[in-house]
């Protein structure tokens, strides 16, 4: 693990000042093929529109939006945890857009990411953390490794940024 690597907590501000990086490790995501929710052709200003949203929703309390800096590469990777949930969940989180830059991949920072994410949980009293992915992708094999738990399997959940059908995988976390 790249023990240099540094987890902050990003604020609506934060996001805004990042946006650029923050777009830039999202379209290189996508565009690498992961399934994050958007569809091909991406480029930097749909990744900027979705991270002014986020921005938004960090403003609004909603969610939690952590990012991994290297000293220097700047901002690396994110994760999010959104813990607007119905009034009889409040224990519980989902959690989202584990996004790792492929240049900085392989060296810690979304195990990072994750533990961070977890340990603000627990700071929030929240004791379940919830999260599909794409079957038989790299990040199902992450968070196996992590300690999720795997829960099932739903075929044809998604499409994948190419328009393939994709299966999503869903895993729960206890804290």
């Amino acid at each position: 693990m790249n023990t240099s690597l540094q987890i902050q907590n990003l604020t609506r501000d934060d996001i805004l000042t990042h946006l650029d990086a923050l777009a830039e490790i999202l379209e290189n995501c996508v565009n690498g093929g992961a399934s994050v929710s958007f569809m091909l052709p991406f480029n930097l200003e749909k990744a900027r529109s979705f991270w002014r949203g986020i921005a938004d929703s960090v403003g609004r309390n909603e969610r939690v939006v952590l990012a991994s800096i290297d000293p220097q590469e700047g901002v690396i990777g994110t994760v999010q945890l959104i813990t607007d949930q119905p009034e009889n969940q409040p224990h519980r989180a989902d959690v989202a857009k584990l996004l790792v830059h492929e240049k900085a991949r392989r060296k810690g920072a979304a195990m990072a990411l994750m533990e961070a994410l977890e340990a603000e949980a627990r700071a929030r009293n929240i004791s379940v953390l919830v999260l599909d992915t794409s079957t038989g992708s790299g990040a199902e094999t992450f968070y196996q490794r992590a300690g999720w738990q795997k829960v099932g399997e739903i075929p044809r959940y998604a499409l994948m940024p190419d328009g393939a059908l994709t299966a999503t995988s869903v895993f729960y976390k206890f804290l």
